[in-house]
């Protein structure tokens, strides 16, 4: 659920900066308004095609939707 917030506030935060509406994403991904809402709410976790749908129409690269911090290593 942590990880799937973490895209959800990527996409958002990526969205505005952009300055687009979600209405924007919506009418350029061709989803449904309420299935946009649930992956931008963090209420379901998005498809890859629909991930691909939104990197492109917000456009950015899907890593940047998606990219977690590495893992902080172990000194030797």
């Amino acid at each position: 659920m942590e990880r799937r917030r973490r895209i959800a506030d990527q996409i958002r935060a990526a969205r505005l900066y952009a300055n687009l509406s979600q209405q924007d994403v919506i009418s350029r991904t061709g989803l449904d308004r309420s299935t946009y809402q649930a992956i931008e709410g963090a209420r379901s976790s998005p498809l890859l095609d629909n991930l691909l749908r939104i990197s492109d129409a917000i456009g950015v690269p899907l890593s940047d939707l998606v990219r977690e911090d590495p893992p902080a290593r172990a000194s030797p």
